[in-house]
């Protein structure tokens, strides 16, 4: 584990539970070892900080490649900040330079680590549960690696879009985690991507209790250091 995440577990993580107290549904389904992605809802920025702080394990999510490229005082910050974290850069522009993200991802999910990604590809702007990219799937596929959905519920109150800081006392913040899926032996032809992460989605709204929209979500200019995978 990173050192810099390591401290913030130690320190940060048992705060957010005592003041939050997010209520933590299915980690039981959650295998101890082992490389693993989390495919989960994205209703705030605040869901990156919750899902690492019940999850007891590391947690890499993505991060914008120039947050590693920054200079002066406030570049070297980021780029040591998601460092010490263990983030992975990607590039929000899409195409072959976003699946070099997935490139980096491959062989730390088979080292047995632990990947975070938002397939709707943004924050949902009216709090329903919008279609999935394919990432998700293509990178499981990839590693060998099972995927655990999760739905989450209440950040967007806590966090809205434009808070700078998660607020206590807005109501209950939950985590559910679904059993793993496992796409081993699936075909990664387009067709068969789509199939499995229509499976994903209906298994994490099953887990949101969110309105299902069957298309992608329109997205933002001011998303967030980390978050949502581009493809």
């Amino acid at each position: 584990m990173p050192l810099l995440y390591t401290i913030g577990k130690l320190t940060v993580a048992p705060v957010l539970r005592m003041v939050f107290r997010p209520t933590v549904q299915g980690l039981e389904n959650v295998p101890r070892s082992g490389g693993l992605i989390f495919a989960s809802n994205h209703l705030s920025v605040a869901d990156e900080i919750f899902l690492g702080t019940v999850v007891p394990r590391h947690l890499a999510f993505w991060a914008k490649s120039e947050y590693f490229k920054g200079k002066g005082l406030k570049g070297t910050f980021h780029k040591h900040f998601l460092t010490g974290l263990g983030a992975i850069p990607v590039e929000r522009g899409g195409g072959r330079a976003a699946l070099s993200a997935f490139d980096a991802a491959v062989p730390a999910l088979r080292a047995g680590e632990q990947v975070a990604i938002y397939p709707e590809g943004t924050r949902s702007p009216d709090g329903r549960l919008y279609r999935g990219r394919t990432g998700a799937a293509r990178l499981a596929l990839a590693a060998g690696v099972p995927i655990v959905p999760v739905g989450v519920s209440g950040t967007d109150k806590a966090q809205p879009i434009g808070a700078r800081m998660p607020r206590p006392g807005t109501g209950p913040i939950v985590l559910r985690f679904g059993k793993p899926l496992d796409f081993t032996g699936r075909s990664d032809d387009r067709s068969s991507l789509r199939a499995m992460t229509d499976e994903l989605m209906s298994e994490i709204q099953k887990l949101s209790g969110q309105e299902y929209v069957p298309r992608y979500a329109p997205p933002k200019r001011d998303e967030p250091a980390t978050g949502a995978t581009p493809v």
